[in-house]
């Protein structure tokens, strides 16, 4: 099958997007100039809660091209017989029609994109700016092969560069918008030192008790960036951003009576609260039909699960759900804010998350 001749567009998805505000006219004419199929290959997996499932036919093919849903083109860094991990993706368009707005672009702005992926994102940056005016840099070889092929084919030649997309761009220079289609753990200072002041960075980012924002970060003549987080955003992880799910858990377990039901722990705002609150506690989850099951660690082998209207087991030193517990009745204090009451603050010493204001920055509780 071919994926560059004779295959429909998607107007549907793009009215949709429109629908829901997600497309002012500007960028609407521009995702319907570059139609998402020209970006992704043939051999495509579709994303389930536990595995990647192979499409099999055109139909299929298809009808997830055409779809508001991630398109994985890559398992284990592209290497075979692994375990099947997705590693490499087309964003689903409403994410990326989301990034795109927070990046808040101006005619003759200089964009840098961080993980080129299949050239989807760095076409239609290229449709709304010139293609002379996007950069674009792809760690994977083979990914960024891929994306140099189909840009071409589009019609697109961006400025490319197989690199670490953590390191600055050699003589790049200061540029007004960056952008990271890959999740971070943090926003590397080398990175934020590409940006003009005045300019903008839009990335997700992955801490360890949450697992996706998107930030908006606004730089400053001093060199630091502020702004805000701007909902949800799951992404694979820059490669030298990934991190295991969970620490080693030492000692047996010690079971108590049910207390914080833990489907409120993933309420985004509560995670963004706790996250600073407990640095070090990362957080895993899966969805149950009662609700939710969680299970954290922390590094020195502490450890707890809790499901749903069950009992709670916790391992090694300490009591870390009581702590967790403890932080909730915190964020209850505060009104329990969501998530876009949320924002964070890069310097060149610390990246410091804050409630409402700038000024009032989150500290770890002392344990």
């Amino acid at each position: 099958m071919s994926t560059s001749q004779s295959v429909p567009t998607y107007p549907g998805l793009v009215q949709d997007l429109a629908d829901r505000g997600l497309l002012d006219a500007r960028w609407r004419q521009v995702f319907e100039a570059v139609p998402r199929c020209r970006f992704v290959p043939a051999v495509v997996w579709r994303q389930l809660s536990d595995r990647c499932e192979p499409v099999v036919g055109r139909d299929a093919w298809l009808a997830l091209v055409n779809s508001d849903e991630p398109v994985v083109t890559q398992l284990d860094d592209g290497v075979e017989g692994g375990p099947g991990v997705a590693t490499s993706s087309n964003s689903m368009p409403s994410m990326v029609a989301r990034m795109l707005a927070l990046l808040r672009v101006e005619d003759g702005q200089r964009v840098l994109e961080i993980g080129t992926g299949t050239g989807h994102v760095a076409a239609l940056l290229c449709e709304r700016l010139g293609e002379e005016l996007v950069h674009s840099v792809e760690l994977d070889p083979v990914v960024a092969g891929q994306a140099a092929e189909a840009l071409a084919r589009a019609g697109y030649r961006p400025y490319l560069r197989v690199g670490d997309g953590e390191q600055p761009w050699p003589s790049l220079g200061l540029v007004d918008r960056l952008i990271a289609t890959c999740a971070l753990r943090h926003v590397p200072y080398a990175l934020l030192r590409q940006v003009r002041p005045g300019g903008i960075l839009v990335a997700p980012l992955a801490r360890e008790f949450w697992s996706g924002a998107l930030v908006q970060l606004h730089v400053q003549d001093d060199g630091t960036a502020s702004g805000p987080f701007c909902g949800g955003a799951t992404y694979m992880p820059m490669r030298s951003h990934r991190a295991p799910d969970l620490h080693p858990v030492h000692g047996k377990g010690r079971a108590r009576a049910a207390g914080l039901d833990p489907a409120r722990v993933l309420d985004l705002g509560f995670a963004l609260y706790a996250g600073a609150r407990l640095p070090g506690v990362r957080l895993i989850h899966q969805t149950v039909p009662e609700g939710a099951q969680v299970w954290v660690t922390r590094e020195n082998g502490a450890a707890a699960t809790a499901a749903t209207g069950e009992q709670v087991w916790q391992y090694g030193p300490g009591l870390v759900w009581e702590e967790i517990e403890q932080v909730w009745w915190e964020y209850e204090t505060v009104g329990r804010p969501d998530a876009e009451q949320f924002g964070l603050t890069v310097t060149d010493r610390a990246q410091q998350v804050w409630l409402r204001d700038p000024s009032a920055v989150i500290r770890p509780s002392r344990r």
